[in-house]
């Protein structure tokens, strides 16, 4: 059977999970400069966040995630790299990856929420302002 217009993807949106969904909501608006779109339940436990063009989706109903192996959760594109990771390190978010050109032709650097998702930011090595 072949793809149809109808069915192309139009866009991905990362849930993630958290064990304290006020303190998750705190990170993405505070810290990380995150717009809440919409919540759900009451209290609330679950949020819709907008920054740029970037949705993510935030889960308290199914309780925190399971240890990381290390490995991404979301991997958010980006125009300017260099300038993401200065604006954020600015703010004193906490970078538990350092700023890098990747041997895979990118550069990017990740936080990790307070749960342990980790979150990558990164952009190709030559659409940076410094790369």
């Amino acid at each position: 059977m072949k793809d149809s217009e109808n069915s192309a993807l139009l866009r991905a949106t990362p849930v993630l999970k958290t064990g304290d969904y006020q303190r998750a909501r705190t990170f993405y608006t505070d810290v990380l400069g995150f717009r809440l779109l919409e919540e759900g339940g009451d209290p609330p436990r679950f949020g819709i966040f907008e920054k740029d063009k970037a949705t993510i989706f935030v889960d308290g109903w199914h309780g925190a995630p399971k240890p990381s192996d290390g490995g991404w959760v979301a991997y958010f594109h980006t125009k300017d790299v260099d300038a993401l990771h200065l604006f954020f390190a600015a703010v004193g978010t906490p970078i538990t990856r350092a700023l890098e050109d990747t041997s895979y032709g990118m550069r990017e650097f990740e936080i990790t929420d307070p749960d342990g998702n980790i979150l990558c930011f990164g952009a190709d090595s030559g659409a940076s302002a410094e790369g």
